[in-house]
């Protein structure tokens, strides 16, 4: 029992330490911000949408009402849509900045998302730069503007903004702040920004890219299958050069999770294929998470001298580490109490990913079973 309580609070001291100083959640696109260039290159946004009525609107008028000095042009690629995107997108203004393309069948080989990424590419011609952007994601008017200072400024090929998420209701306070904590985590910005170091990620909801370089990575093509789509840009970009991820307040998801069931088909989507499918990279999973949140709670609670205080100091240290992104997400710090219980949903949702993979409806969304295993 001592090494079970001792072995927990010994990982996380080295997180608080090590991994870049992850949890301190100091890589923002507001702070230490970069002079804009004297000459701006043009730049094209391209737009993959299926089924967005709702939110179409928002988020495709906060790209036309870009306060961009450069060339700027919007492409909106309908993926089959059965509802209003495309007529709804019509009736926005500065049409002369947007062009819709109706898009077609997925090949073999392709998800849906990127298939469509790959359609409003081949439209775009040849911009300096590609904004790849979801439609469900609204931009502050400045958003461009300092994305392609940040990108000029330090001869970036990828420039990424994980966009704030919806954080209004219980169950989005309890799930979303902790989404982008453990995605932080596995991959610190802070080592994503460093060129020399091999970490690489993206977030899919803002993404600046050098076309040139795209183009050298192979562009779309190379990860044509990947359900991560994000993390594999981001890996394939920083072998063409430098890349910068951070967190920001000028990209922001515009649709709310409606309970707990829909963040768990959130994090279902994806989970096992960030573990390659695999049935043993599950198994250390689950026994890992257990180790860093469960093993701290049982000792905190049912154990007694040395391994409770190892139990509750592992319990209070991962409370800490929480704080920053808490703050970031504007929520009390006493959230951090109930790590615990978040990392064992995140467990059971992420075996939940596996199970939907073994039923054939891996990587599902929009009505579309995407899993494919390599």
């Amino acid at each position: 029992m001592i090494a079970l309580a001792f072995l927990p609070l010994a990982i996380w001291i080295f997180l608080l330490f090590g991994r870049g100083m992850f949890w301190l959640a100091r890589d923002r696109d507001d702070f230490n911000e970069p002079a804009e260039p004297k000459t701006w290159p043009s730049v094209t946004a391209v737009v993959p949408a299926r089924d967005e009525a709702d939110v179409i609107a928002r988020s495709i008028g906060s790209l036309l009402a870009q306060d961009y000095p450069g060339a700027f042009n919007v492409i909106l690629v309908d993926d089959q849509s059965s509802d209003e995107t495309s007529a709804i997108a019509r009736t926005l203004p500065s049409q002369e900045r947007l062009t819709i393309v109706g898009g077609s069948s997925r090949p073999a080989g392709w998800t849906g998302k990127l298939w469509a990424v790959r359609q409003g590419i081949a439209q775009a011609g040849t911009p300096d730069y590609l904004w790849l952007t979801d439609a469900d994601i609204a931009h502050a008017p400045e958003n461009l503007r300092k994305l392609i200072a940040r990108a000029e400024s330090g001869k970036l090929v990828l420039v990424s903004l994980m966009a704030k998420l919806h954080c209004k209701s219980f169950a989005e306070k309890l799930m979303i702040p902790a989404f982008v904590f453990f995605f932080d985590m596995l991959f610190p910005f802070a080592l994503v920004n460093r060129p020399k170091n091999s970490t690489a990620a993206a977030a899919g909801g803002c993404m600046l890219v050098k076309r040139d370089a795209l183009e050298r990575a192979g562009n779309i093509d190379a990860i044509s299958r990947e359900i991560i789509d994000d993390c594999a840009l981001g890996r394939a970009m920083k072998r063409q050069g430098p890349i910068w991820l951070g967190l920001t307040n000028r990209s922001v998801s515009i649709r709310p999770y409606e309970g707990l069931g829909e963040i768990r088909r959130m994090i279902a989507r994806s989970a096992y294929a960030q573990l390659h499918y695999s049935p043993l990279e599950l198994a250390g999973t689950v026994f890992g998470m257990s180790l860093l949140f469960v093993a701290p709670l049982v000792a905190a609670i049912f154990a007694s001298g040395l391994a409770q205080i190892a139990g509750a100091l592992a319990w209070l240290a991962m409370a800490i580490a929480f704080v920053p992104m808490l703050r970031f997400y504007k929520l009390s710090p006493l959230w951090g109490a109930v790590l615990p219980v978040i990392g064992i949903l995140y467990t059971a949702f992420t075996f939940d990913s596996a199970i939907q993979f073994w039923r054939g409806r891996g990587g599902m969304w929009k009505g579309r079973a995407q899993a494919i295993r390599a």
